[in-house]
Parts: C-alpha cells; structure tokens; sequence
C-alpha cells in the first residue's frame, strides 16, 4: 500500500484539479458544439456518426470526472474503488459509441458509392 501525507492514498490534489483542468479546456468546447449543431471542419466528411462521437468523447471526460473529484476531495479508498469500477461503466461506454460510430460511418460511405453501371 502506498502511504501518502495524512495516511490517504490519494496523492496530491493539485496534480488531480490540473488533469480536470487541462481535460476541461482540451476535451469539453468541441462534443458540446457538435451536440449544439456545429460542426468542424475536420470532421464534415464523416458526419454520419458525429452525435455518437460526441457522446463518446463526453463519456470518457466523466471517467476523467469520476476518477478525479473523489481523490481532490480525499475520499476514503472504498469510495475511490466505487468511483473507478463506476469510471469503468463510462469507459466501456465511451468503447460501445466509438464503435456504433464507426459503423455508421461505414455503413453512411458504402450506401453512398454509387456502384458503375456496365453496358
């Protein structure tokens, strides 16, 4: 077991409260424009599974959530352990829509080829 100061396993919340920070500013402004109706450029060619996307991107910012917050508040290790199994939910959420999304795409590009006629 790892003991940190004051006998919590936490570590430091600063390091904890910069990642929410950082994952805040680089992760939030772009899944919450696409849900809002924007879309960026990069991403106008494969727009068939783009909610989808999103969702999955606001998945993995709450693992990032749930991981976080119970250790900046120095949680006992039991609630940390419920936090992170809970954090494991998002993730294989996060996982399912990625792949949904994916497969929408695909199926949106194979429907739009339009096959040669011969003759």
């Amino acid at each position: 077991m790892i003991a940190y100061e004051r006998g919590g396993v936490n570590g430091n919340p600063l390091y904890h409260w910069i990642v929410l920070a950082v994952s805040t500013a680089l992760m939030l402004p772009v899944p919450v424009a696409i849900l809002a109706g924007w879309t960026p450029p990069w991403l106008r060619k494969r727009q068939a599974g783009l909610r989808l996307r999103a969702y999955g991107i606001l998945c993995i910012y709450a693992f990032m959530l749930v991981n976080g917050i119970p250790r900046i508040a120095d949680a006992s290790f039991e609630t940390v352990t419920v936090c992170m199994i809970v954090g494991l939910g998002f993730t294989a959420a996060a996982a399912v829509l990625f792949l949904l999304s994916a497969r929408k795409d695909s199926c949106a590009r194979t429907a739009g080829q339009v096959e040669p006629r011969e003759g």
